[in-house]
Parts: C-alpha cells; sequence; structure tokens
C-alpha cells in the first residue's frame, strides 16, 4: 500500500473523536512511520465527537477522489431517548425539557418513521459545522446567537424499528448526504409530540463500505507498520 502515492482505508472512527483527531492522528503516524515531514490526509464525510463507525480516509493523491465518496449514501443506527430535549439534539448537552410519552406506543412510533421517509425538507442543528456568515454555526451556538439555519432538502430511504422500549427506541436509516441523524431525531419527537435527542450513533455503511470492513486506529497503526 503506497500511502504516498495514495491510498482508501477504511477506519472506525472511537468515540469522542471528532473526525479531524482520525485525520491527524493518521497522519502523524504515516509521518512517522515513512519518516516524511507532511502528507496528505482526508476525510469523506464527518461523524460527530459522539458518533463511531465509518469513515473513509485518503491519503495522497486519492484526496483528489474524495468528493466521489462524499455524495454515497449512507446507513446508520441510532438510539433515541424520547420525552426531552437538548439544545445539541445529543447527549453533548444535558436536558433542558422534559415532556410526557405515556401516549407514544410502537404503531404510533412506526406510523411517524414511515412518514419521515422519502424526499423531505431538513433543519440542521445549530450546533453543527454548518458556515454561517463565515463562521461555524456552533460557534455562534456557543456565543448565544440567535441564528435561523435554512432547510435543506435531503431523502431518507428506509427507516426502520429496531428496538422499542420506552423511551428509548432504535432506529436503522439509509439516507442520502447531508442528512443530520441528530435533527431526524428532533423531528421524530416533534411528530410524536414530544421531545427526543439521540443517546448514541453509529455510521454503518457508506455507499458500499460496510462497518465489517472498518479497522480500529489500533489496527490502522499496525497496517502502516507493517508499510514500512
Amino acid at each position: 500500500m503506497n500511502f504516498i502515492e495514495g491510498a482508501v482505508l477504511y477506519v472506525n472512527k472511537p468515540q469522542q473523536w471528532t473526525s479531524f483527531d482520525v485525520v491527524n492522528k493518521t497522519r502523524y503516524m504515516l509521518c512517522r512511520s515513512l519518516r516524511v515531514k507532511k502528507i496528505k490526509v482526508g476525510h469523506a464525510g464527518t461523524l460527530d465527537p459522539l458518533a463511531t463507525g465509518v469513515m473513509i480516509l485518503c491519503t495522497g493523491k486519492e484526496t483528489k477522489n474524495i468528493e466521489t465518496y462524499l455524495h454515497k449514501d449512507k446507513e446508520y443506527v441510532a438510539t433515541i431517548k424520547l420525552g426531552a430535549t437538548t439544545p445539541t439534539f445529543d447527549l453533548e448537552s444535558d436536558e433542558d425539557a422534559q415532556f410526557p410519552i405515556e401516549h407514544i406506543d410502537r404503531e404510533k412510533v412506526e406510523s411517524v418513521l414511515r412518514q419521515l421517509e422519502g424526499d423531505i425538507q431538513q433543519v440542521p442543528p445549530m450546533f453543527s459545522a454548518i458556515r454561517v456568515r463565515g463562521q461555524r454555526a456552533y460557534e455562534l451556538a456557543r456565543k448565544n446567537c440567535d441564528v435561523a439555519l435554512e432547510p435543506r432538502s435531503v431523502h431518507i430511504e428506509k427507516i426502520e424499528l429496531l428496538d422499542f422500549a420506552l423511551p428509548l427506541i432504535r432506529i436503522r436509516v439509509e439516507c442520502s448526504k447531508g442528512t443530520y441523524i441528530r435533527s431526524l431525531a428532533r423531528d421524530i419527537g416533534t411528530a410524536l409530540q414530544t421531545g427526543a435527542y439521540l443517546t448514541d450513533l453509529q455510521r454503518t455503511r457508506v455507499g458500499d463500505v460496510t462497518l465489517s470492513e472498518c479497522v480500529s486506529i489500533e489496527q490502522l497503526q499496525e497496517i502502516i507498520e507493517q508499510e514500512k
């Protein structure tokens, strides 16, 4: 594997790591192992720090092909807590409101999930990396700036209810590029007339690349060392 010329790597992103952490760690390992001062490394699709799962990394000249991976469809498995909300739509912030869930049953959840399939308009989370007037939305949110993000068209190919155990539900989502699963969790809560936020998120597929093909950071280090 020629990392300098160009290689594509499939990594299982660890929880609490940012996507940039994975890129920076990979670049550091490559530079140290190959004894070079710099090497191009990029990723094809950001994952939130609390999310795990498929990340595609490109090195060298393969970074020119990142765009082709960005447009691939994605698959996620998400756990959502019903009956409460957080400002970030996940566990990065504390609950700020609680709502009743006694009226919710499995049939209602499955009905709402079916309604969210297809082409929908989705408002991204305020705590996201979207640029607003030259700044990241999350930077403005942390400054308590009130910024209205515009809805975006996304495609939800399929949502499957995997588990129902109130206040938690677990779903599998097949969706297009640009879909925010945190926003989907919020929208599910709204449709169920309650609150909702993500408690766990794993990206299980990007295009044809599945989680079973991905390596851990430790395994990636071993691969890099073997290619000296």
